[in-house]
């Protein structure tokens, strides 16, 4: 993907590793896609919700320790499109369009 790239950094003790799954620990999709998308919103000085998601796709689990990359575009309507990668290996994709204005 053409765009802008920039660290997405999981704390390899986030809560979600240990009840996700006990012995073989992989990071909840929710957590992968909320710091995905606070990242995205706080790169690009936008109000981090409510967020309209398009698409998600996931593509790989992620291993506590594991470095990711966001990768990011723009895409028609004001939104984004994204990929997330550990190294060379996909581990989700999708788009998301920000409001534009601040939740009351």
């Amino acid at each position: 993907m053409s765009g802008l790239t920039l660290p997405l950094t999981i704390a390899a003790d986030h809560p979600a590793y240990a009840g996700h799954f006990p012995g073989r620990p992989i990071l909840p999709g929710v957590v992968l896609l909320d710091a995905a998308l606070h990242a995205l919103a706080a790169r690009e000085c936008v109000h981090a919700g409510p967020v309209q998601l398009k698409s998600a796709k996931f593509l790989s689990a992620v291993r506590p320790g594991e470095a990711l990359t966001l990768h990011y575009a723009d895409s028609p309507g004001g939104g984004f499109r994204f990929e997330i990668r550990c190294g060379e290996r996909g581990v989700a994709s999708g788009a998301a369009v920000f409001s534009r204005e601040p939740a009351t």
